[in-house]
């Protein structure tokens, strides 16, 4: 479940942007109404209008994420914070300069800000971020977890590439479907890849099962 919500704000970005695919001219005055104190000219046109209002849910979304974590009493995950301030910075300068190329880079920077993380940790401080966050669940070998956070480090890396050539090699409305779909498709191959082979070091909480 916790996958599913990290994917909400996507999925709302998505959702906004094909809706207003094909209502260009509602979409124009809606975004002019709402977003035109925050873009050059004050006016936004049909053909970046989409681009803005899916801009403005994601960056929308994710606060409201945040806001819930708070409101619930939960922890809210350093990497959460770093995805809002990328949208809001990133976003931001689309809806202002109606340009979209700078939302293309978020989930790159993204990507990249994650295994750069897993990287200084194993390299700079000797942690293990992925033993941190499952070595209750799995117990294995030092050179094992050392595989499990490089496999990691290069799927955020590579994700961050696919992301860019994808972003300025197709149509922005075949980036936003890959954005959804292919993102989270290529994530779950990857998970379910790395569970077979690590399922025979699941520890198993009730022995009798």
């Amino acid at each position: 479940m916790k996958i599913l919500f990290d994917f909400l704000p996507i999925a709302l970005f998505f959702g906004m942007f094909k809706y207003a695919e094909g209502r260009r001219e509602w979409a124009a005055g809606l975004a002019t109404d709402w977003l035109g104190f925050m873009v050059a000219g004050s006016v936004v046109g049909p053909t970046e209008a989409p681009v803005l209002l899916a801009t403005a849910v994601v960056i929308l979304s994710t606060m409201g994420q945040i806001l819930w974590f708070k409101a619930s009493g939960r922890k809210v995950d350093t990497m959460l914070w770093v995805s809002l301030g990328l949208v809001t910075l990133l976003g931001g300068a689309t809806i202002y300069f109606h340009n979209e190329n700078f939302i293309k880079w978020k989930p790159t920077l993204l990507y990249w800000v994650m295994g750069g993380a897993l990287l200084l940790g194993q390299l700079v401080f000797k942690k293990n971020g992925v033993k941190s966050m499952m070595g209750t669940q799995m117990s294995l070998p030092d050179p094992v977890w050392r595989w499990v956070n490089v496999s990691w480090i290069a799927f955020f890396t590579i994700m961050g590439f696919v992301n860019l050539w994808v972003a300025f090699s197709f149509s922005f409305s075949t980036w936003v479907n890959f954005k959804l779909f292919g993102g989270l498709g290529l994530m779950f191959v990857f998970v379910v890849i790395q569970a077979l082979y690590l399922n025979k070091y699941v520890i198993d909480k009730d022995p009798t099962a």
